[in-house]
């Protein structure tokens, strides 16, 4: 049985237009700053904020997220933050952008970049709410990678007594055993990145 059809089609690569984006990019080290803003204009992202750190970060986010709300100009859509920096590091940064009362930050997608590849950092940028991490040295690739998986597969915002951010949890599976939860699922609140 011949066919023109071939049995598995290959998908059409997607395109993918960047231009609306504004990223906030907070990394000390002067030739990493250069890198990843290159790559990131390279990839047409519409605006990069460059900072030195999470206290210049954190007064950017304040400047531009309140004059975003009079339309003077685009806020910012994304944060790229390095994980130790002099003024003030990035897990700091983290953690003010999810207290943070206004909505329009707090729900901020976070990469976080670091030299460090230690399990631990990994484990406590997920836990303060880091969306995504990643390890220098960095391609273009991964960094495209992370930036469409947070744009493609946005999950949802989970709040506890202890916790705002993404949705910590990649995969679902059904859980075999007793269950230990200690807060019955119908009492968990979703919140969702805004769009």
């Amino acid at each position: 049985m011949s066919s023109d059809k071939p049995i598995f089609p290959k998908s059409e690569p997607v395109t993918y237009n960047l231009g609306f984006l504004n990223i906030l990019l907070a990394e000390d080290s002067i030739p990493m700053q250069t890198l990843l803003a290159s790559m990131l204009r390279t990839f047409g992202v519409g605006d990069v904020l460059v900072c030195g750190g999470a206290k210049e970060a954190i007064n950017l986010l304040t400047i531009t997220q309140a004059r975003r709300k009079a339309n003077d100009i685009r806020g910012i859509d994304m944060i790229l933050t390095d994980w130790l920096m002099p003024d003030g590091s990035g897990v700091e940064l983290i953690e003010w952008v999810r207290n943070h009362k206004e909505d329009d930050i707090k729900f901020l997608p976070i990469i976080l970049v670091s030299g460090y590849t230690t399990e631990k950092v990994v484990k406590t940028a997920r836990d303060k709410g880091a969306n995504e991490s990643l390890v220098k040295p960095i391609s273009g690739e991964k960094l495209a990678h992370r930036i469409i998986s947070v744009i493609d597969k946005p999950r949802p915002f989970i709040k506890t007594a202890t916790f705002f951010g993404p949705d910590r949890r990649r995969k679902t599976e059904n859980f075999k055993g007793n269950d230990k939860r200690k807060i019955k699922s119908e009492e968990i609140k979703v919140y969702h990145e805004q769009q």
